[in-house]
C-alpha cells in the first residue's frame, strides 16, 4: 500500500491559513510510504512538494527488504500494491508488471477513489500515526538527511509499539 504526506517547511508562527503551500508550488516536503497491510511501514523516503509523486514509486519499491516467509526463500517483492491517483502512469504499471506485482492503482477520470478506501485507511492510519510526533508534524530541519532521519525514527517506532502488543 502506498501513501505520499505533504508537510511544509519554513514558515514559524500561527498556523497555515489558505490553501495547501504544497499546492501552490512553494518550498515544502512529501513522505511516502509503504506499509504491509497491518500498516507497519516498509519503505519510506521523502522528497520536494514540487516533485510529482510518480517519481518516487519506483526507489520505495526497490528499498523493501525481503520478507521473511515460514518455507523457502525469502520473498525480495511484495505480491500486490494498492495506489492512488497520483501513481497512475504506463510505465509505472508496466515496471510492476515486469517486477512480477500485482497493481491496484485507481484511473484518472474513470474510476473512483472509493473502491481503494477499503485498502487505503490502512495507510492513512499509518500517516496519521506519523503525523502524531512532534518532529513531523512540521519540518524544523533544514537537511533533508536529518528530516528523513526522523521520519525513519517515527516509522521504528511505529513498528515497536505494533509489535509489542
Amino acid at each position: 500500500m502506498l501513501d505520499r504526506f505533504r508537510q511544509h517547511a519554513g514558515r514559524k508562527g500561527g498556523p497555515l491559513t489558505g490553501p495547501n503551500p504544497t499546492d501552490r508550488g512553494q518550498p515544502g516536503s512529501k513522505i511516502h510510504l509503504i506499509t504491509d497491510r497491518n500498516g507497519l511501514p516498509l519503505s519510506l523516503g521523502i522528497s520536494g512538494a514540487n516533485i510529482h509523486d510518480s517519481l518516487g514509486l519506483e526507489p520505495l519499491v526497490r528499498g523493501i527488504p525481503p520478507i521473511r516467509s515460514r518455507r523457502g526463500p525469502r520473498r525480495r517483492r511484495p505480491a500486490k500494491l494498492h495506489g492512488d491517483k497520483g501513481y497512475d502512469y504506463d510505465h509505472l504499471r508496466r515496471w510492476l508488471r515486469k517486477r512480477g506485482i500485482r497493481h491496484r492503482i485507481a484511473r484518472k477520470g474513470i474510476e473512483s477513489s472509493q473502491r481503494l478506501g477499503r485498502h487505503r485507511w490502512v495507510v492513512e492510519r499509518t500517516v496519521s500515526w506519523l503525523a502524531g510526533c512532534r518532529r513531523l508534524h512540521r519540518r524544523y530541519e533544514r537537511k533533508a538527511e536529518h528530516f528523513l532521519a526522523f521520519v525513519g525514527i517515527a516509522a521504528a517506532l511505529i513498528c515497536h509499539r505494533r509489535l509489542t502488543k
